[in-house]
């Protein structure tokens, strides 16, 4: 792997913690705009030299950062705006979707204290998720807005409304479209706390640690869904417009395709427990269209997985058995990890995707980083940066080393062709932030995978207004 060092050139400063960067053609314009959208509701794009505003939502949007409930986040947040995407035909049709958290649907959670799997009490491994309609945090909708020719948007319609059991793992950049089949991809997290308590994301039925394809051509004829946590409980006419194309999902930045001759090569990042991080690519895949899941489910049968993506959570975590990390009394320089799911693990051990890549939170050689949390990954086709040409960058919150300051990482790896894992490379930045925290909280790119752009936001709380900044990463 090559060192490759890179500049960022500030194209936006002094914005809300920024969640979404894309790039699309707005109705009878010539230049590909940048669109930013941000956690707390706003989307902006950048035009004629300066920030212009497109959308505001932030009265639909839960309130962020909240204490409600006897809960103390100081802050932080992953409730929000959090996905974003064109119809590949918005230049003609005006149509875009939207993935938020809603406003006034704040509830207790799902469990009343954090939760922590002990291996040797079996009582706290295989939680229910009971009394869904009160225990429960809040609910997600994806919409369908059109751009009418008076230039302002409308909400069209509701695809989904999805009731989550905690704050946290509701996914971030989560609305792709895919070049390959024209669908909208939907990424699910499994729902937040730790450990994926209920596990949510090895159940076929459950809508959580998913990546889902939505038919958005066909009419379901139904502008309000009911909300929902798992698919059996969606009408009909919503069912037929869904797939499946992956399971055991923790939490996903967004999906990227590269393409590849006549195919696309999928990249996917799940963010890990306590760990790693890992960054998975498939090309071939067989979803499962979600009547064939319930049909499946009904008759209490396995539906056939053949060619299904399964990434393996929550047995595994990356390339790596689950694991809980207690420090040893006897030698506090060393750690005891024990397996969190043993059966999980062995049930889910060759069903499994391999990763491409992991990087883990504590890694003691010198080339290397710790990481915190993957925020993104995206496939770099451009020639600006030569040595990234062909490359899969991605980015991570915090540099777990970061002595003052935290400083985010950028980094880059490359699809193997004899499909085994590769390793990856931190990308130096020449870019100084000061006495500025930087946290890396997004990577986007423009629509033909030429450009490269990261947000950065100088602190881990969505309530610190005015501290986003958005660059281009440039040679």
């Amino acid at each position: 792997m090559n060192k490759v060092k890179v500049s960022l050139r500030p194209i936006v400063t002094k914005i809300n913690l920024p969640t979404v960067l894309k790039t699309t053609i707005l109705p009878g314009d010539s230049i590909e705009r940048l669109f930013i959208a941000t956690q707390v509701g706003e989307i902006f794009y950048i035009g004629n030299g300066g920030i212009r505003n497109f959308l505001d939502i932030r009265p639909r949007i839960i309130k962020l950062g909240d204490s409600e409930l006897g809960v103390s986040r100081g802050g932080y947040d992953e409730r929000g705006l959090v996905g974003l995407a064109f119809h590949p035909k918005f230049y003609y049709n005006g149509l875009f979707y939207l993935h938020y958290s809603v406003a006034g649907t704040q509830g207790p959670g799902a469990l009343s204290e954090p939760f922590q799997p002990k291996p040797c009490d079996p009582k706290t491994l295989n939680l229910k998720w009971i009394n869904r309609e009160t225990q429960y945090d809040h609910i997600d909708t994806i919409e369908e807005w059109i751009l009418q020719s008076n230039g302002q948007p409308q909400k069209r319609r509701t695809l989904l409304n999805l009731r989550r059991p905690f704050f946290n793992h509701n996914g971030v950049n989560s609305l792709n479209f895919s070049p390959e089949t024209g669908k909208l991809v939907l990424t699910t997290g499994d729902g937040g706390s730790g450990y994926d308590p209920f596990n949510l994301s090895q159940d076929n039925m459950e809508i959580a640690g998913k990546i889902i394809e939505i038919d958005v051509d066909k009419n379901t004829f139904l502008s309000t869904p009911p909300v929902v946590t798992r698919f059996n409980e969606l009408p009909s006419p919503i069912q037929e417009s869904l797939t499946v194309m992956a399971k055991g999902v923790r939490n996903l930045p967004g999906i990227s395709f590269q393409r590849y001759y006549n195919q696309y090569i999928k990249y996917v990042g799940n963010v890990g427990q306590d760990l790693v991080e890992s960054i998975f690519s498939f090309v071939h895949y067989k979803p499962i269209p979600v009547p064939q899941l319930v049909q499946a489910s009904l008759m209490n049968t396995e539906p056939n997985q053949e060619g299904f993506i399964n990434f393996g959570w929550r047995g595994w975590e990356g390339a790596f058995p689950t694991s809980i990390i207690r420090g040893c009394s006897e030698n506090p320089a060393l750690d005891e990890k024990p397996m969190a799911y043993y059966n999980e693990a062995v049930i889910t051990s060759v069903r499994r995707l391999q990763p491409l890549t992991s990087y883990f939170h504590n890694d003691p050689r010198p080339d290397k980083f710790g990481g915190t949390a993957l925020t993104g990954v995206q496939a770099y086709m451009g020639n600006g940066i030569p040595d990234l040409t062909g490359s899969v960058v991605f980015i991570d919150l915090a540099r777990r080393e970061s002595q003052t300051q935290v400083r985010g990482v950028l980094a880059y790896t490359r699809v193997r062709t004899d499909g085994n894992l590769n390793d990856f490379s931190v990308i130096d930045t020449d870019y100084n932030f000061g006495s500025q925290s930087a946290y890396y909280v997004s990577l986007g790119t423009n629509l033909d995978q030429t450009r490269l752009y990261l947000s950065v936001h100088g602190s881990m709380k969505v309530t610190d207004f005015n501290q986003g900044t958005v660059f281009e990463i440039v040679p």
